[in-house]
């Protein structure tokens, strides 16, 4: 309760104007609403009977999972930019079941971070660095921003 308190107040008089701004699950739920309505943003065939990681046994169930993942991903780089394919294996990777014996780490696949990060490089939202792994465009800089502006407008209709 006090806590609640205390952020708060340093909440009062704050103008939301970036990503870092909003909070993950509204940002990324906005966001992926947007990839939806825009059209820009192909879904491959594949996408209904893939599995995300060697260690699931079923694919998602939800059907617009691919743009959940792909907002998501989107947001990270524009957090901490840099990150490739690898990265993302890691950072989508879970403990993988095997029965009677211990847990083990798997990473997830590949192929999907591969495919969305390719999709936002076509739409022109992030691109390839040169050092490694990708950055945010301004374009996709202005476009994220913009829609985390919406996303914390939304948040608060909701919360009134």
């Amino acid at each position: 309760m006090s806590i609640e308190l205390y952020d708060n107040q340093f909440k009062e008089g704050r103008k939301i104007v970036t990503v870092k701004d909003v909070e993950p699950e509204a940002f990324i739920k906005a966001f992926s609403q947007h990839l939806k309505r825009q059209g820009r943003f192909e879904i491959p065939k594949w996408a209904d009977v893939v599995k995300t990681s060697k260690a699931k046994e079923l694919p998602p169930n939800d059907p617009d999972w691919l743009y959940v993942r792909t907002a998501s991903m989107v947001r990270k780089v524009y957090i901490r930019k840099g990150m490739g394919v690898g990265a993302f294996k890691k950072v989508y990777g879970s403990q993988q079941r095997r029965g009677t014996c211990t847990k083990h780490f798997s990473k997830s696949s590949g192929k999907i971070a591969r495919y969305c990060l390719q999709q936002l490089e076509e739409m022109g939202l992030v691109e390839q660095n040169e050092e490694g792994g990708r950055v945010i465009t301004k374009e996709g800089q202005r476009e994220l921003d913009t829609v985390a502006v919406q996303a914390a407008a939304e948040a608060e209709e909701q919360e009134e």
